[in-house]
């Protein structure tokens, strides 16, 4: 059994596995097919009875077709009713699944590493939780509605054929398997090219997001005709790969048509023969081939649903490959809580070594020591590891080896939430979500007063912009601040922190994206904040920390200089040079 083999049948029995938390309804859906099928197949039985009360000219029996006719109408009746019931015990099943699924994934989502999250396309995932659930929603819904009746018709069939001719129905059973063989020959080879399908799906989907949410950036290089060029050879794949899978599964139902009509053929010839000789009635043939029409439908409907089936089983498999994704290592259950009250926070890096690849090492042997209520400017060139000690104090980012500690415990003793908690953040990318300015900012403290809001904003410069907006701190905003300039996202960011005051401070080129006299005022602000707190402050204009109480200078993921701004400038090195650079004609 080959890879994919095993991959399928274990994508199987976990579907199923998920369809047994919903028992009720599936023995309830079961028992409706059940119903559905008895009663439809009792049909043709009365069907057959009614012709025989017509036994030739002026000779019909219209009290006993009467009787029997009503009959039929009560057993149509409960078909309908019973059908009905079983759609909505499908419906119910199927959704219930797909949402429990698509739930996990998401949940997932938030627990994956961040090495994850960094290094597999954003529009994948968003592929594989939108789309694909999508599918595998259909998918399961065909099959069942349509697997269950389907099975059942042909076993009751089977066995009604056998009630009335034992010899006829030996006809049926033996060119049967031939229906089953090319079903199942197509089948094999159909599942690889629905899942090569999903997979292209998920490229295709991955390079939209990319070129939407970078928009401006293609077109002011003019890299529309690059970006098209992409999407048409992911495209034209995606053409492939469907037009493969559409046309092996479209051979399925075609061909078991054939297989069924040789059933047909074959029951209609033996059954004229034994009518013939008198072995059966007229209304027991008309029975029995309404029995065959009846044993024969369902093929064509299973190898229609296989066909789903095959694209919701590698839909699922997609699915199920995210949720298995490792999480990131969980917080220790007895995590003790990190105290930083008053704004204190004792924070040292001791011999610490990290590298996104392993062939690639960047952070190599760092010792750092912070005293509470210090400010620690980090400068260095890009790419020479600031933005990533920020994600080592995080814990966006373990380190491989070494230890960061807070008041002298190991954050990787500490739950992330208290770790994270501790610290507020501005980044140089703003981060905002889509709802009311207001709510933007009380993200940190949701149960901000209006007061504190107010305050935090004025206190960012960001006040006056606001209540320039339409509707003030009630103005709703897009995904990712649409709208809204960089500074002004920015100076959101800021208000968020200064609502929340947290114990510590960290400020990655927090005021990159604003104007210089904005600047002045705002780091006044922060000056005021960073009192009694330890801040870590990241920025390429050496202007803005000369007052740092200790500038780190990093180059290749060491520390190569440390001081004050003007016991580094007098000693003529790597940060004299850095800063000479910035005024340099």
């Amino acid at each position: 059994m080959n890879k994919t083999d095993n991959t399928q049948i274990n994508t199987i029995k976990r579907v199923i596995k998920r369809v047994g938390k919903y028992k009720p309804f599936l023995w309830l859906s079961l028992f409706s097919a059940t119903v559905t099928v008895a009663s439809s197949l009792y049909v043709p039985i009365l069907t057959g009875q009614a012709i025989d009360k017509i036994t030739g000219p002026d000779q019909v029996d219209f009290a006993g077709a009467g009787i029997i006719l009503i009959k039929m109408g009560i057993t149509i009746a409960l078909t309908a009713l019973f059908q009905w019931i079983m759609n909505i015990c499908n419906n119910r099943i199927t959704f219930n699944v797909v949402r429990d699924i698509r739930k996990e994934a998401f949940k997932k989502i938030e627990s994956l590493p961040l090495k994850y999250i960094d290094s597999h396309s954003h529009g994948d995932m968003v592929s594989r939780v939108i789309a694909d659930a999508d599918q595998f929603s259909d998918g399961l819904l065909m099959g069942f509605t349509q697997l269950f009746t389907s099975t059942l018709t042909i076993g009751g069939t089977l066995l009604f054929m056998l009630t009335i001719d034992a010899r006829i129905t030996l006809v049926v059973v033996f060119i049967t398997p031939l229906s089953f063989f090319v079903a199942g020959f197509i089948a094999k080879r159909t599942y690889h090219m629905f899942m090569l399908q999903s997979q292209e799906r998920g490229r295709q989907t991955s390079l939209i997001n990319e070129v939407i949410s970078n928009q401006k950036v293609v077109q002011a290089f003019s890299h529309e005709e690059e970006s098209l060029r992409q999407f048409d050879e992911i495209n034209d794949r995606l053409e492939k790969y469907s037009l493969n899978a559409t046309f092996f599964s479209s051979l399925t139902n075609p061909s078991t048509r054939f297989v069924n009509a040789l059933v047909y053929a074959g029951v209609g010839v033996a059954g004229a023969i034994c009518s013939i000789h008198g072995l059966i009635s007229v209304g027991q043939l008309v029975s029995f081939l309404s029995y065959a029409n009846q044993y024969t439908k369902p093929f064509n409907e299973i190898s229609g649903v296989i066909t789903e089936l095959q694209n919701a089983i590698a839909c699922a498999a997609r699915l199920l490959e995210l949720i298995d994704e490792p999480s990131q290592t969980p917080d220790p259950k007895d995590a003790p809580a990190l105290k930083t009250s008053g704004g204190t926070g004792n924070v040292e890096f001791s011999e610490v070594y990290f590298s996104y690849v392993k062939e690639k090492p960047l952070i190599e042997n760092f010792n750092l020591k912070a005293r509470p209520g210090m400010r620690v400017a980090i400068v260095g060139p890009t790419g020479c590891g600031k933005t990533t000690l920020i994600n080592l104090l995080m814990r966006f980012y373990d380190v491989n080896s070494g230890k960061i500690t807070i008041n002298g415990t190991d954050i990787q003793d500490m739950s992330r939430d208290d770790v994270r908690s501790s610290f507020g953040m501005v980044l140089q990318e703003t981060w905002l979500k889509s709802g009311t300015i207001k709510e933007n900012i009380s993200m940190g403290k949701p149960d901000a007063s209006d007061e504190e809001i107010i305050k935090a904003a004025k206190g960012a410069h960001a006040d006056s912009f606001i209540m320039r907006l339409e509707n003030g701190y009630d103005t709703v905003i897009g995904g990712d601040g649409a709208g809204l300039s960089a500074g002004q996202k920015q100076l959101l960011c800021i208000s968020r922190v200064m609502l929340s005051l947290p114990g510590m401070l960290i400020l990655d080129e927090a005021t990159s994206s604003i104007d210089t006299r904005t600047e002045l005022k705002i780091q006044d602000a922060f000056a005021k904040m960073m009192k009694g707190r330890t801040s870590f402050i990241v920025a390429h204009r050496l202007s803005t920390i000369q007052n740092a109480d200790i500038i780190i200078v990093m180059n290749k993921g060491h520390i190569v200089e440390q001081g004050t701004h003007d016991e580094l400038l007098n000693k003529g090195g790597f940060y004299a040079n850095l800063y000479n650079s910035q005024f340099a004609r």
